[in-house]
């Protein structure tokens, strides 16, 4: 297998949780995307930040194709997660 196709493997593992073992006592995505709302929320009402511009895509699944991720992850972009500092 070349180098290339190597790469390509691993990163396809990894983006569908197969890389290494999943911790069933991680906490699922949905929580840390919460705590991540809120505080970008927090951030904004004290000035910190700007809202971010909705954005005109409709979603990132409309650009990638569909797979399965384990069942505490998450498909999201990255406005979601970020931050947008003034």
């Amino acid at each position: 297998m070349d180098t290339k196709k190597l790469r390509q493997k691993i990163l396809d593992l990894a983006i569908r949780g197969k890389l290494v073992p999943q911790d069933p006592n991680d906490e699922p995505a949905s929580v840390l995307l919460e705590r991540i709302r809120a505080e970008k929320e927090r951030l904004i009402a004290e000035g910190k930040i700007k809202r971010p511009k909705k954005s005109k895509a409709s979603s990132a699944s409309s650009h990638y194709p569909q797979f399965e991720i384990p069942d505490s992850w998450e498909s999201r972009t990255a406005d979601n997660v970020t931050y947008h500092f003034i």
